[in-house]
């Protein structure tokens, strides 16, 4: 298993309308880094969600139901999505503050690299937030 972490605004896509939608495909990818980190992503990884903007927190544990396929937001072949589903909320969440003076986590991409919309995570990494949450 693979672990990620998708960024949204909460205003564009919250994770309320995620779990009230139940499901949804990751359009909008247009960061070659980003839709890389889509193509590797495999049914059943691990994927945190963090809602950006002024928010700046993870607030949920999703997992991929289905791996890659054409975005249908876009004619250019180029840019693809997945889908997810949410799996729970978690109870605390985490925020960007709370990453960046984490010994282990401080050096993530999302740290390292803000602008990018999708991230990989290693085990140690996503154990370590979901650990902060409870």
């Amino acid at each position: 298993m693979n672990y990620y972490l998708v960024k949204s605004e909460p205003e564009t896509y919250s994770w309320e309308m995620f779990l009230k939608e139940k499901n949804t495909s990751w359009t909008g990818v247009r960061n070659y880094e980003a839709r890389n980190n889509l193509r590797a992503m495999k049914k059943g990884d691990s994927v945190l969600f963090y809602h950006s903007g002024d928010a700046k927190e993870i607030v949920g544990i999703a997992k991929v139901v289905k791996e890659f396929y054409q975005d249908p937001t876009t004619e250019e072949i180029a840019w693809v999505t997945v889908d997810v589903s949410p799996l729970k909320s978690l109870k605390k969440p985490v925020s960007l503050t709370q990453l960046k003076a984490n010994t282990i986590l401080k050096n993530t991409k999302l740290v390292r690299q803000p602008r990018i919309s999708v991230h990989t995570l290693t085990k140690e990494e996503f154990d370590v937030i979901v650990e902060m949450s409870k």
